[in-house]
């Protein structure tokens, strides 16, 4: 059974994460000293122990997010490789901030590269100056939420920022837009609209203007050829090529999240098994909307890490799953 390895999206943060994988797994408490010593903060201590309010810090949120993933990533494979098997998985790709995990995993960036990015990500975001903000709305498939934001002539003041799932989209843009188009959607069937904790209405063209500063911090980093692919949040396509991904994540910023199409390109692939890593379930969930036959597997914590090894030995032994 082909496997792709996901990787969480902001939001997701608790304090506390990581740390119980940590204390049993040699190889995600290295991910995590690793991370400390790349930004020169006490990444670990943060993501354990808070205070809640500097986590959710985007400065802070992201790198603490990808060093999680990654440890959780590394845990997995150790307690594969103790049983003498091997991970192998056919595409990566991850959420937003999330892909920036899925390159490490790729072999694209080191972490100690994709932490440093995230963190001058996460400072570009917050300090962007742009009066915006983001809200979820349930019940709504994108095309409703594109026909009624069209019919009121918005433009590029709101927009789809990301394709989550059906029934789960994200809008993205100025406070008057946002309140402009409350009433219409409520009436198209929006049965919740959810205001997000964000600084900024990020993933539209108003973050435009800091794609070409991030460029150049992507541009300082050591980069290698992604393998397996990951599969771009900009096209949903499986992407290699270190300048093609560069180029990406600098539009990603300021560009739709492609989550569904995404998930979908892989299932075409022939993915049938879907692994997040990272704290919470939020991608695994869109999966099963998105996929409702997909296996989905979790790794957060010590007893999610051995139900996942254990679900994907019995994968690789050839098993029925």
């Amino acid at each position: 059974m082909t496997v792709a390895l996901l990787f969480s999206p902001q939001g997701s943060q608790s304090v506390g994460m990581g740390r119980a994988l940590a204390a049993v797994s040699p190889a995600a408490a290295s991910v995590f000293r690793e991370a400390d010593d790349a930004l020169g903060w006490s990444v670990s201590s943060l993501a354990w122990n808070g205070p809640e309010e500097e986590l959710n810090d985007t400065r802070q949120t992201q790198p603490c997010l990808v060093a999680t993933s990654i440890a959780c990533l590394r845990a997995l494979q150790e307690q594969l490789g103790s049983r003498g098997e091997r991970l192998s998985p056919a595409f990566v790709a991850g959420h937003s901030v999330g892909e920036y995990a899925a390159l490490v995993a790729a072999g694209a960036l080191s972490l100690a590269d994709a932490v440093r990015l995230v963190a001058r990500r996460g400072e570009l975001m917050a300090d962007a100056g742009v009066n915006g903000a983001m809200v979820a709305l349930i019940g709504l498939d994108r095309e409703v939420v594109a026909s009624v934001v069209a019919s009121l002539g918005l433009g590029a003041d709101l927009v789809v920022a990301n394709d989550n799932a059906p029934g789960q989209v994200v809008i993205s843009g100025t406070p008057g837009a946002l309140a402009m188009v409350a009433e219409p959607l409520r009436v198209a069937g929006a049965r919740r609209s959810i205001p997000l904790n964000v600084s900024g209405p990020f993933h539209s063209p108003h973050m435009a203007g800091i794609g070409a500063e991030l460029a150049r911090a992507l541009a300082a980093a050591d980069w290698h050829a992604a393998e397996p692919p990951v599969v771009s949040n900009v096209t949903a396509e499986p992407v290699s090529d270190a300048d093609e991904i560069r180029d990406l994540l600098a539009r990603q910023v300021h560009s739709p999240v492609e989550w569904v199409r995404s998930v979908r390109r892989m299932a075409d692939e022939g993915v049938a098994t879907f692994v997040e890593c990272g704290p919470g379930n939020a991608l695994t969930g869109m999966v099963r909307r998105i996929m409702p036959g997909a296996r989905t597997l979790n790794v957060f914590d010590p007893a999610s890490l051995a139900a996942s090894a254990d679900a994907l030995a019995v994968v690789a032994a050839g098993a029925p799953a």
